[in-house]
């Protein structure tokens, strides 16, 4: 019998890449997205076109973090083995913008997923996808699952709120509940509005002439970016243990906005100083400085370490959107 897995957030980054994962493992997928006017499917349309993929191994709802009902009506019916809560309001500085929908998504969203497996008493394992935002103003260098949160953000604080009611569900309910608090992953799926992608797409139409400038915010900020690809396998070996628990998924190594762009622009050739300018508005209310992950436990306990170094994953995303831009290098 096939294993079933439930994952909200699917036509993200992340879940398409699970999705791919789960169904080269055998798997049967459901997944929920929201009804809206523009279909938003494109990380997945290349399995969703699929009909033998879509007949037997890929099913998809409508359906909503804000709406508890719903979910626990499709928990009742799918019964998954395994769910995987990736939807969310997931960008940083856009929560600033709208906190209180943040909120309610990013963090009572999570509520109402794991209250819907505690009335429907499905046999299941959670996994929440958690963020390096939880420690937004840094307590420790490197951040690692015993380091005090500190998030600077409303999509961080949100975040703690549900990384805590995981820990209190399988507490309270003896739930098999993860926590995969991972830091910055990126990919050529990555969202358009986040600074990597921000970068590589604005590169790619500078080389096709397309474009002249690039407006950036804080090129001091430093993040430990890895590849959506790696980490999404992690999640997966999270809900293969015995015990449930929470981990850290990172590279351990930092690097800045800068840097990132002097590798991008390096690449092909350019020198970004020409193409980027500073714009106040890309600034967040309170910064988050640094961040960089401390992996240990993900190594010793599910044997999990990043494949892809930070060279690599910048290659990988200027590489695909140099494609999309139809400039050949």
């Amino acid at each position: 019998m096939n294993k079933k897995a439930f994952i909200t957030g699917i036509t993200g980054q992340d879940g398409s890449y699970l999705t791919e994962f789960l169904i080269s493992k055998g798997y049967e997928v459901h997944g929920i997205m929201r009804r809206s006017s523009a279909f938003n499917t494109e990380r997945i349309d290349h399995l969703m076109d699929n009909e033998e993929i879509m007949n037997k191994k890929l099913f998809m709802y409508y359906g909503d973090l804000a709406d508890g009902t719903n979910l626990s009506r499709l928990l009742e019916k799918i019964k998954p083995d395994e769910i995987y809560n990736l939807g969310a309001q997931s960008h940083v500085r856009v929560s600033f913008d709208i906190p209180v929908y943040t909120g309610d998504i990013t963090g009572m969203g999570t509520t109402r997923l794991l209250e819907a497996v505690r009335e429907t008493q499905i046999k299941t394992k959670f996994y929440q996808a958690s963020s390096s935002e939880l420690y937004g103003l840094a307590q420790e260098v490197p951040q690692k699952e015993t380091t005090p949160f500190y998030p600077r953000s409303p999509y961080g604080a949100a975040k703690l709120y549900a990384y805590w009611m995981a820990v209190n569900y399988r507490e309270s309910y003896n739930m098999f509940a993860c926590n995969g608090i991972l830091f910055n992953h990126e990919s050529p799926r990555r969202g358009g509005t986040f600074v990597t992608k921000k970068i590589t797409r604005a590169l790619a139409n500078i080389a096709a002439k397309k474009q002249d400038k690039l407006f950036l915010g804080n090129l001091d900020a430093k993040r430990d970016w890895g590849y959506a690809k790696d980490y999404v396998e992690a999640m997966w070996m999270m809900l293969q243990q015995d015990k449930p628990d929470d981990y850290v998924i990172a590279t351990g190594e930092t690097h800045s906005v800068k840097e990132f762009l002097q590798e991008a622009f390096s690449y092909v050739g350019l020198d970004w100083n020409k193409y980027v300018e500073i714009d106040p508005r890309y600034f967040r209310p309170a910064e988050v400085d640094l961040l960089i992950g401390d992996a240990t436990k993900a190594k010793e306990k599910l044997g999990w370490v990043p494949k892809t170094n930070f060279k690599e994953l910048v290659k990988i995303m200027v590489d695909a959107d140099l494609k999309e831009a139809g400039v050949n290098k």
